[in-house]
């Protein structure tokens, strides 16, 4: 056999291999990553990898979003689309997403090096995590102005003669308006822990036109949060895994002693019925499934490129088929055990005030910082309850940005290596990014920032993620090939899953995606914000709708602009460019394990009766059978890869 090599750029090579028939097969291989695959961390336990999961994934989502969404669309019905979107679209695509990060050991971006034609799902998966990351943040400066305020009592949510109070302050527990006595029959009105939320701590304007100025209390807490978010992963994950052994296992503790004080509460059980009791005729709605399948990829933490980057620092044989398993198991205790927390509190909420809940529950901010922690104020050594609560929330909060920015940072190390094996240089470029997101985030603790919070919360991880979701399988399912993917997954894991994989990522998975977003888009409502002292929701102007819009689609158009740009690097005519961008790219170390294991098997197949040599050090060595079942492993673009040679050879 002969070969010659023809350089493309620095880090490609074109091989190409002849047999004695003269056939020609022509092989592409990165050999810019031998070194650096030896450089980049690995978990240091097997249960470094599930911990870091649980840790990124189960978040705020959880608590807030997932009670409220299960109570609203038909309480115990809810769980039905709930579960099928688990099923359907949440163990699928997290299965697919972190075999692809352990197979490739890369981030995101380098990882699709194995279908070129789609590595813009891995840019636009990198900017969707970095605008999360931005206001995700926000979120835990709240909570620390919160858990630093909680040590003094009372707490000053629940009193009615602060600055911040207006003339129409009600406290139930104190029943004054602003220092006068009211009857136990009086609805009139603001609650203190909506003043103290609205006045004292955002301070909020009346629009997003009135951004006003930086609050220097939430951008202290700010800065604190993405400090300790700093210190925690600027080393790699052999510190933040083993911080985050405390900070993804101590929410559980802090949520069982808050479960266990309020199904003591008088009304607890009547908070539990509403949040479990099913109602059937909302099956038929589109927004429960619209809502239930939103809420999966919230809370797996789908299409943001972090688990990919996890996953990449498994060893290339370790099970991720056993952890998917438990992590989607507790992932669901979770959100469950939450909702039992929240509408047990509600429950007493509602009955304490003679009200139905529905006047009581609400969903996001409104209901950690408004609504929890009113209940909080009213339970006997209340600042033990509120400390229990808010550094709960804010551990959920700081180990799932320890995911969030190390998959950030995951995919720009891919093409600095030095990122891996320097650990000062790694320091650096992990405090520029958490200086660069600082600074957005200064943007949402103005007087408008919440309207700014608002509109990246509800335009930068919503519909398209489910986008990026369906792209993620059709890459998967019929370019790349579902044949070739689940015979890598064979070799990685050591057994096989049989048809499911091929049934799930080239049928059930893309179909249930595109059905869940095309309902997303049905249901579409205009942004809208809920303030106390407006009798109608504050509707944002266009030209904000328009920005994040822009915003949303700016991502997705990042994989047609990649896609673009590949096109126009790779040399060659029209139907070579094509075939480059179709076949696979693999680092020396993978193109090794491949080689090594298809000449294993082929010589198995034939009992070593032809000779098959194992050795892939040389390929030269090899026959051309092992060559061949290395290149023409099944994929689902076979067909149009035949096309393009065809249209080659009429031109």
């Amino acid at each position: 056999m002969g070969k010659k090599n023809g350089s493309v750029n620095k880090n490609r090579t074109f091989e190409v291999f002849s047999d004695p028939q003269n056939r020609m097969i022509e092989t592409e291989i990165d050999t810019s990553t031998e070194e650096e695959s030896l450089l980049r961390d690995q978990w240091k336990r097997k249960l470094d990898f599930l911990i870091a999961c649980m840790g990124f994934s189960i978040g705020l989502g959880n608590v807030w979003r997932f009670p409220y969404l299960c109570y609203k669309n038909g309480g115990g019905a809810f769980l039905i689309p709930y579960f099928a979107s688990v099923f359907f679209a949440g163990i699928p695509l997290f299965l697919l997403e972190v075999t692809l990060g352990q197979f490739t050991s890369r981030g995101v971006v380098a990882a699709w090096d194995i279908c070129p034609i789609f590595r813009g799902l891995g840019c636009a998966s990198t900017l969707i995590n970095f605008l999360v990351n931005c206001y995700y943040t926000v979120i835990l400066g709240w909570g620390l102005h919160y858990l630093f305020f909680s040590f003094q009592s009372p707490l000053p949510w629940t009193l009615c003669d602060q600055w911040w109070n207006t003339d129409g302050c009600f406290s139930n527990t104190t029943e004054q308006v602003n220092g006068t006595q009211l009857d136990n029959s009086s609805t009139m009105g603001t609650d203190p822990s909506t003043e103290y939320w609205e006045n004292r701590v955002l301070q909020i304007s009346t629009g997003i036109d009135q951004v006003g100025s930086v609050q220097w209390e939430l951008a202290l807490c700010l800065l604190l949060a993405w400090t300790i978010i700093f210190l925690c992963i600027c080393k790699g994950i052999k510190t933040s895994g083993n911080v985050m052994y405390v900070t993804a296992t101590s929410p559980y503790v802090f949520m069982l002693i808050l479960l266990v004080r309020t199904a003591l509460l008088d009304g607890a059980k009547e908070g539990l019925i509403y949040y479990l009791k099913p109602d059937w005729t909302k099956l038929g709605d589109m927004q429960v499934w619209s809502d239930a399948g939103t809420q999966i990829f919230f809370s797996y933490a789908l299409s943001l490129g972090a688990l990919t980057a996890l996953g990449s620092y498994n060893s290339f044989h370790h099970n991720s088929v056993r952890d998917c398993g438990l992590f989607a198991l507790i992932n669901t205790i979770t959100s469950l055990l939450a909702g039992c927390v929240i509408f047990a509190t509600l429950g007493n909420m509602a009955k304490t005030a003679n009200v139905h809940i529905s006047t009581v529950a609400e969903s996001g901010p409104g209901l950690a910082f408004v609504i929890y922690p009113k209940a909080l104020g009213t339970m006997p050594y209340s600042p033990f309850w509120a400390v229990c609560f808010f550094l709960m929330l804010l551990l959920l909060g700081i180990d799932s940005m320890f995911g969030g920015v190390e998959g950030f940072v995951a995919a720009f190390a891919d093409y600095i290596p030095i990122i891996h094996s320097d650990v000062r240089f790694r320091c650096g470029v992990v405090g520029a990014v958490c200086v660069v997101s600082y600074l957005v985030g200064l943007s949402m603790v103005t007087n408008g920032g919440m309207y700014i919070f608002q509109l990246f919360d509800y335009f930068s991880g919503s519909r398209i993620i489910l986008v990026v979701g369906f792209l993620e399988t059709i890459a998967i399912g019929y370019v790349y090939g579902c044949g070739r993917f689940t015979k890598n997954m064979r070799l990685m894991y050591g057994f096989s899953l049989g048809w499911a994989p091929r049934i799930f990522w080239c049928v059930i998975t893309p179909c249930f995606t595109l059905v869940l977003f095309v309902f997303s888009v049905i249901v579409y409502e205009e942004l809208s914000y809920r303030r106390s002292s407006q009798p109608e929701p504050y509707q944002f102007p266009g030209w904000s709708v328009k920005l994040g819009w822009m915003m949303a689609s700016s991502c997705l158009f990042l994989i047609p602009i990649t896609l673009v740009v590949e096109f126009l690097m790779t040399p060659g005519t029209f139907g070579e460019r094509i075939k480059h961008l179709l076949k696979p790219r693999y680092s020396e170390a993978l193109e090794q394990r491949l080689c090594e294991s298809e000449a294993t098997e082929t010589n198995v197949k034939h009992n070593n009766k032809n000779g098959i040599a194992t050795d892939c050090s040389d390929r030269n060595q090899l026959s051309f059978e092992v060559v061949d079942l290395l290149e023409t492993t099944e994929s689902g673009l076979d067909v149009l890869e035949c096309a393009t040679n065809n249209f080659q050879f009429k031109q």
